[in-house]
């Protein structure tokens, strides 16, 4: 006659507390109506300001919550009987074999290993189900909505940075690995100027804070200052395309055919820099004005940070220290500061306030390339890294981060609101997120394969002064987009 094996009664044995687990689900439900009647028929005979409605969804967001839970605990008490029959089975294995150290060694080992995909199927029901119950509090919230504006197609390779003018006209400008600048109307996309004086790509646009100049960093080497004139046209109606920033929604990630793109049509287009600033050794990957707009800083592949005055093209220092390619650079809006940023997992913050002592300070406070670090217009730092975190540090105590923010992808060129304080992470899974400066979480812009980037995020950039958009994205799929976000004033203050 045939002996049952210790796998099989095992596994019989779980079949069977698995029917049993199902049992009991179904008694659950089955008094589920009658619990339900009972609290309902308590809720009506209690005082409340609040609306018998309100009240009634409420009641059932926590009947979920309790259902999900009673769940969750009858799958651990199983999970765990599981755990105490897997252990007693290898246990009277080891007996049966040999009981050299060598054998023990293993069946704890397998032992071990059984035990961690148990508690990993634990961790990944408790999180689906816990998901399910955030998801149900966030559809009874205010939401943030965020609105595609427009889209400004023309380069002919990836955007690596953008920006907006901070005098008027207030236009959008870019950068671009197709060796071209170009400035855009915000208004109807179309493109208003083109400059193509550098040899390489284009690597970073800033403008100059009072007159129409603006400075790039190239592939070449060299950094350029020129000059534009433009005239606006006349707007166009803007279709309501609102989305709702949910993190919650499953979109298509089937990326679209790509192609060479219409190109703008009559762009006129500048050839030649007014000031050209030599001396680097190496690729230009960023740039800057300092305030005032008499000097700019530059950031290379060379390891170094070169600071410039504009009206002689002299370099006035050059600032040494990194162990590794710079990644990017940005000046403080009202003090004489910069802050450098590296592939050696550092950023530098390098004071000028005073002509006789230039100080600098090293923070380390990252893992990986400090992908940008970018000041407020109070006394912050925020720094972003291929860590895939995001840190905001004080400047007044910068030996540890005041807030860190954890995601799950490789964090680009961020940006930081100056009236909202928001700020915006570009990463390389095509998301654009929005967190205040806390490190709270308030949305993620919309992707799918009809709208949002199609390949990696660059660049974010905000503009303060323009009522239709106020927040602007680039990527490696060729186009810039313009939103408008809205944050209700409830998520801002959590």
């Amino acid at each position: 006659m045939p002996v049952e094996s210790g796998s099989s009664a095992a596994s019989r044995q779980a079949k069977q507390k698995r029917k049993s687990h199902s049992l009991s689900i179904r008694r659950t439900n089955s008094t589920e109506q009658e619990r339900t009647g009972l609290q309902r028929e308590m809720l009506e005979g209690q005082d409340s300001k609040l609306p018998l409605s309100l009240r009634s969804n409420l009641l059932d967001l926590f009947g979920q919550i309790e259902r999900e839970f009673e769940n969750l605990y009858i799958e651990n008490i199983e999970l765990r009987r599981e755990i105490e029959t897997l252990n007693d089975r290898l246990t009277a294995e080891g007996q049966t074999i040999d009981g050299g150290d060598l054998t023990k060694g293993a069946l704890k080992t397998k032992a071990s290993h059984s035990t961690s995909q148990l508690s990993q199927k634990l961790k990944t029901t408790y999180k689906a189900s816990t998901s399910k119950i955030v998801s149900s509090f966030k559809a009874t919230t205010s939401r943030a909505v965020c609105q595609l504006i427009k889209e400004y197609v023309g380069h002919r390779d990836g955007i690596w940075d953008l920006s907006v003018t901070r005098t008027q006209p207030v236009v959008l400008g870019t950068a671009s690995a197709d060796h071209s600048a170009m400035l855009w109307s915000i208004e109807t996309g179309k493109c208003l100027l083109k400059y193509v004086g550098h040899a390489g790509s284009v690597n970073s646009i800033k403008f100059h804070p009072t007159e129409q100049m603006a400075l790039t960093a190239s592939g070449d080497q060299t950094a350029h200052i020129w000059r534009y004139m433009v005239q606006l046209p006349t707007p166009q109606p803007v279709a309501d395309i609102s989305t709702p920033c949910d993190d919650d929604i499953d979109f298509s990630d089937k990326d679209e055919a790509d192609g060479d793109g219409e190109g703008p049509n009559e762009c006129p287009s500048i050839r030649m820099a007014s000031t050209t600033l030599r001396s680097h050794q190496g690729v230009v990957i960023a740039a800057d004005w300092l305030v005032g707009g008499k000097q700019v800083v530059t950031a290379s592949w060379d390891r170094a940070a070169n600071l410039y005055d504009v009206e002689t093209s002299e370099l006035v220092h050059s600032l040494t220290g990194h162990d590794q390619e710079l990644t990017h650079c940005c000046t403080h809006p009202t003090q004489r500061l910069v802050v450098t940023s590296s592939r050696d997992t550092t950023f530098r913050l390098w004071d000028f306030r005073d002509p006789s002592i230039h100080s600098v300070n090293v923070f380390q406070g990252h893992t990986d390339t400090v992908t940008s670090a970018v000041f407020t217009v109070g006394d912050n730092v925020v720094s972003g890294s291929d860590d895939r975190t995001v840190k905001v540090w004080d400047l007044k105590n910068m030996r540890s981060p005041i807030a860190t923010i954890r995601t799950d992808s490789a964090v680009n060129r961020i940006s930081v609101s100056v009236s909202q304080r928001i700020i915006a992470l570009p990463h390389d899974n095509r998301q654009v997120r929005l967190f205040d400066m806390s490190g709270v979480r308030l949305a993620r812009l919309p992707h799918s394969n009809r709208q949002g980037h199609r390949r990696m995020v660059c660049c974010s950039a905000w503009c303060e002064d323009n009522s239709s958009c106020n927040l602007f994205s680039c990527g490696f799929d060729r186009q810039a987009i313009g939103w408008n976000i809205n944050i209700p004033a409830l998520l801002q203050e959590k």
